[in-house]
């Protein structure tokens, strides 16, 4: 069994997790049960997943939870387009997180990558 924490990319994903958390604080609170939430959501989910992913112990599984942290990168990902686009945070923070989270998406892709070479060897 894998230990998740290990990860490069739980790591990193973990990391942005803690500063879009930090970041939504400064959001105005008519967004706690809209964009905060869901930034919120849509951010835990990414390390959330690779977590049960590397739990599950079988590369077909790893390979979909990898696919779920992927579609929540790009949730996220729009969401920080929304929250500058509202003035919630700054053009700087704004082009710190969304590089952080393509560096993410990136990571993820090949690692899904990977996971797929080993499996189509498997059969």
């Amino acid at each position: 069994m894998q230990d998740f924490k290990e990860l490069k990319i739980w790591q990193r994903s973990h990391k942005l997790t803690l500063s879009i958390y930090k970041l939504s604080k400064s959001f105005p609170k008519e967004e706690i049960y809209g964009l905060t939430s869901q930034m919120l959501r849509s951010a835990a989910s990414i390390p959330t997943n690779i977590a049960e992913g590397t739990g599950r112990n079988t590369d077909p599984d790893f390979n979909r939870f990898l696919v779920l942290a992927m579609g929540s990168a790009a949730e996220l990902e729009y969401q920080l387009i929304l929250s500058k686009d509202l003035g919630y945070c700054n053009l700087t923070e704004f082009e710190s997180l969304t590089n952080e989270l393509v560096e993410i998406r990136k990571m993820i892709n090949v690692f899904i990558q990977k996971i797929q070479i080993r499996i189509s060897n498997k059969n």
